[in-house]
Parts: C-alpha cells; structure tokens; sequence
C-alpha cells in the first residue's frame, strides 16, 4: 500500500498592488503562516478522490482529466478537476490519488484560500505521480485551474506567492518577467489582517467586470496592459489613473522596505486604499470604516487586501503594540458596523513544500 505523504501551501495577504498584476504591474505580497493541508495517498483506480475537513461531499474525478471542472460535484470539487485537468495537460500520467484537505486560511477572506487550495492540490497529484513542476510552472498551473474551476480571470500573484514565499519576508514580484525580490520584514513592525465579518466570493462579484473595464482602458490608449502607460495618458481616467499610481506606489513601498523608512509605509497604504475606493471602487462602507478604525487605534497604515467587496483589511503597526491596536479596531468597529471581525497578527512564512 503507498505511503500518506503530506503537503502544504500557504494563504497570502496583499500588502501593496491591488487589481494591477493582470496589467503585469509589480506587487508586494506575504505568504502568511496559515496553510492549506494535503494528505495524499497514491491509487491504481485512475481516480482523484478528496475529503474536506470544511466543506462536505466527496469529490470523485477520474485522473486523466477528462471530468468537465465547473460540472464537477459537490461545488468545491471543481477545484480539484480544475487542477487534475491542467496537470493532465501538462503531461502528468492519469495516476490515481486519495487526498484528505484542511484548512487555516479563512474562505472568503481574500487571503488567497482558493490558490493556496490548487497550489497544494497540484504539489501532493505531482508528487503522486512523479510528475515534476516546480516554481513558477507550478503557480501557473494552479492558476490556470482556477481559470478552468470557475471562470474567473485571476492574475498570477497569489499562486506566485503561495508557491515563491519565504519565511520573515515580503516578495516583491514584477507579474511581467516573474524576477522576484524576498523583502525581509522588520522586527519592529507587525503585520495585521481583519476581516471585516462580510464575506466575499470572486465568482459573482463584479471583479470580472473591474478587470474588463480596466483592460478596456488599455486598448482605448493602444495598448496591451497598462503596465506601459503614462499618467498623463490616464489621468482623467479612473481605472487607468489607479493602475499607474498603483504600480508606482508599489515601487516606492519596495524601496522604502529595502531601505528601512517605516515612515514611508503606512501613508502608500492608505493612498491605495483611497485609490482602490475611488478609482477601482472596489472598496465597500464596512472595509472603509475598518481601515479608519485601524489608523485610529495606531497602525501606520491599512488598506483592503484582496480584490475586495468584502473580507480583509492588512494593516502595519508597531510590533509592540499589536495587541493593543487589535484590541481597539475590534471594539471600536463593532461599535460602529454591528458586525463582528476577527483578528490575525500574521508572520511571512515559506512557500509551498511537502511536509517531511
């Protein structure tokens, strides 16, 4: 009988470049220490089957990839034949798996669950087979089935940094050539993620439609992305205008990471909030009083994380004063929202591996 071999993949938080890595703009994520879980177990059925300790059903695929994804049954099974399809693509052998799934990351929190889910699924149905893709061909692969789970047209940074994180770092990663630089993160600064208790899903949220309407922009201007406009070219434009400033806030944060301006940090955030709120409008009443919360009660800086419509808020602040800036934005956007948020000081943590 083959062996239980186990595989992790973290969740993400997106401290900079919100809605620009579609654009093969530059961002600045954390690979955070709440991981998806594989246990997997080889077959010679020709079958893929999965457990969740969230989600209930048993998903059951054939392995060669030939079950359409979005008919795949129960709904979080598509996933699973979003990844058993692309790997069969890629070339891996139809061999069979058993896999046993849990989870840290928060779903719909916009902490990158479903990426880290793929990344780990498709490490443990590599391993099974001897199939081997590492990398940036792994992140890829997981994208791709997410694209082919549920049709939403993700970009490449959440998979990239499941995949390319490293423990105590940032990753600042251009989405155009995939160079990469780990940013080490301070002792002295903490990393807050609040959710703001409403929860969101890309699929049936107008994400696509932002993205269409910020593609649209680029081909008005002549251009494939708008990675290669002016902000003169888009300074009356609002989708444009948020993708050009966006992109060159993430290259000052970076800078001021390297160069330990803590200062420097807080302020970028907060005018990508305002940039995402305004421009995108991909912003919502609750993740706006949560960011004012969080600057109220002493983080440096905040803004949304993810594509919005819902779930977190990232936050910096004094590391020694963590407890006591969660304590206050909890309490006081209670008060003010009637809605209940949880609360995480999260670390940056290493990319995807196997669990010896």
């Amino acid at each position: 009988m083959s062996s239980v071999r186990t595989f992790r993949a973290p969740g993400r938080v997106n401290l900079i470049g919100g809605q620009i890595d579609y654009h093969e703009g530059w961002v600045v994520s954390l690979a955070i220490d709440r991981d998806v879980v594989v246990r997997a177990t080889a077959s010679d059925d020709g079958r893929v089957t999965a457990h969740s300790s969230e989600f209930a059903g048993a998903v059951d695929v054939a392995a060669d990839g030939r079950d359409d994804p979005p008919a795949t049954r129960p709904q979080w099974g598509r996933a699973i034949a979003g990844v058993v399809r692309v790997l069969a693509d890629l070339g891996r052998e139809p061999v069979g798996a058993e896999l046993t799934i849990s989870s840290a990351v928060p779903v719909g929190a916009g902490l990158s669950s479903s990426a880290a889910f793929e990344v780990a699924c498709a490490l443990a149905l590599t391993d099974a087979a001897g199939f081997t893709l590492e990398g940036p061909a792994l992140a890829f692969a997981a994208q791709s089935a997410e694209h082919a789970a549920t049709g939403v047209p993700c970009g490449i940074q959440d998979q990239m940094t499941s995949v390319c994180g490293r423990a105590d770092h940032a990753l600042f990663l251009d989405c155009r050539t995939l160079d990469m630089e780990h940013l080490r993160l301070p002792a002295e600064l903490c990393v807050l993620v609040v959710h703001s208790g409403v929860p969101r899903t890309l699929e049936g949220s107008p994400y696509a439609q932002r993205r269409a309407e910020s593609e649209a922009v680029a081909r008005q201007l002549g251009l494939r992305v708008l990675r290669d406009a002016t902000l003169d070219q888009v300074r009356d434009i609002p989708r444009g205008r948020h993708a050009v400033t966006e992109m060159q806030r993430v290259r000052d944060f970076t800078r001021a990471l390297r160069e330990g301006r803590l200062d420097a940090l807080g302020p970028l955030m907060l005018a990508s909030h305002a940039s995402s709120r305004d421009d995108m409008q991909v912003s919502i009443p609750e993740l706006d009083t949560l960011v004012e919360c969080l600057v109220d009660a002493g983080a440096l800086g905040a803004r949304l994380t993810g594509a919005g419509f819902g779930g977190c808020v990232v936050a910096i602040g004094p590391a020694e004063a963590a407890g006591a800036i969660t304590e206050r934005t909890t309490e006081r956007y209670r008060a003010a929202t009637g809605r209940e948020p949880t609360a995480w000081v999260v670390r940056g943590a290493a990319g995807a591996s196997r669990i010896a």
